[in-house]
């Protein structure tokens, strides 16, 4: 109870991501490997429209207490339910870019909204 009490607001909320991950049986960001066909889950924290190499790519960061990857679907100037806070399941093949975890144009499903 007192570690609780003493613990900042972004480590409670960084446990709390943790324990989620464990519940719905998806691996830790923290323990993915180049090339490994993952299932993560966790908050997005930010959201972004970044182009590359001409085409249009919604970037977003996901983090689930562990450690953060990038989730990028190319050819998407947007899609519904993808913000900020917002809490996903994402799978697909992670792939390093500049020594940070990325999952291009994973499968996806999007957790009940309230539900925190």
């Amino acid at each position: 109870m007192i570690d609780r009490l003493s613990s900042s607001q972004e480590e409670l909320h960084s446990e709390e991501l943790q324990k989620d991950a464990l519940s719905v049986g998806c691996t830790r960001i923290c323990d993915c490997g180049d090339r490994q066909i993952v299932t993560v889950t966790g908050s997005l924290r930010t959201v972004t429209l970044r182009p590359r190499a001409g085409v249009p790519a919604l970037e977003a960061e996901l983090f689930d207490g562990s450690a953060a990857l990038d989730v990028v679907w190319l050819g998407r100037r947007s899609i519904n339910g993808i913000e900020p806070g917002r809490k996903i399941i994402a799978s697909g093949r992670i792939s390093m870019n500049h020594g940070r975890p990325v999952l291009f144009n994973p499968k996806y499903e999007l957790r009940p909204v309230g539900q925190e």
